[in-house]
């Protein structure tokens, strides 16, 4: 039985990581990142991120690897890396796996990994998108560092860089939750793959049962 990567794409505000968030406990695994960006009051150390030095990063086998503040970087600043180590999908492997990201080269990196690993065979692959609002208010809100608002505004997520990233066929799913437009059909992949891993935890238990 294959298990899922959903890949979730779209810009601060557009709805995908409440999304991820609010999918049926113990279904998905959210892949965490390591970064080297401060560490927002909100946060906590490993529960979304690693959050370390730049010499640290360096060291790490990265399954992903962005610089978001690259075109506002100077030298007294910090840089904001992201990377997706390699041990989060080797030590989660055969679980359903959500990777939120704002821009679809990212989920490109992630998606190339697995197909030069031979994983995909094992997993059904899929991108969805999540269009944000016109007037994108919650940009702002979520604005509290230095540089935050430039570097939000600055990543984009269109459907060019959909089909730049190399996605010919455009995302699986489209959602716009923001305006209370949901995909059906990734609602009923998500509840095929939830009848599916209940079928596995109810083997599980009796499999425990026996012994």
């Amino acid at each position: 039985m294959k298990r899922s990567l959903l890949c979730c794409v779209g810009k601060s505000g557009s709805g995908k990581t409440t999304f991820v968030q609010n999918l049926p406990e113990g279904l998905f695994y959210n892949l965490r990142s390591y970064t080297t960006r401060e560490k927002r009051k909100e946060e906590k150390e490993g529960e979304k991120y690693f959050f370390v030095d730049e010499e640290t990063f360096a060291k790490q086998k990265l399954v992903t690897k962005l610089w978001v503040n690259e075109n506002f970087w100077t030298p007294e600043k910090l840089k904001w890396l992201y990377g997706v180590p390699e041990f989060e999908i080797y030590d989660n492997l055969g679980k359903n796996l959500v990777y939120d990201v704002i821009e679809p080269r990212y989920a490109r990196q992630m998606i190339d990994w697995f197909r030069t690993r031979k994983l995909d065979s094992d997993y059904d692959i899929k991108l969805a998108w999540f269009v944000p609002p016109i007037n994108n208010a919650i940009v702002s809100q979520r604005a509290n560092m230095p540089d935050d608002r430039k570097v939000r505004d600055t990543n984009t997520c269109t459907i060019h860089d959909i089909f730049d990233a190399g996605f010919d066929d455009g995302p699986d799913f489209i959602l716009r939750p923001r305006c209370g437009n949901k995909s059906s059909n990734l609602l009923q992949y998500i509840g095929a793959l939830y009848e599916d891993w209940e079928l596995i935890q109810e083997k599980a238990k009796n499999n425990d049962r026996g012994r």
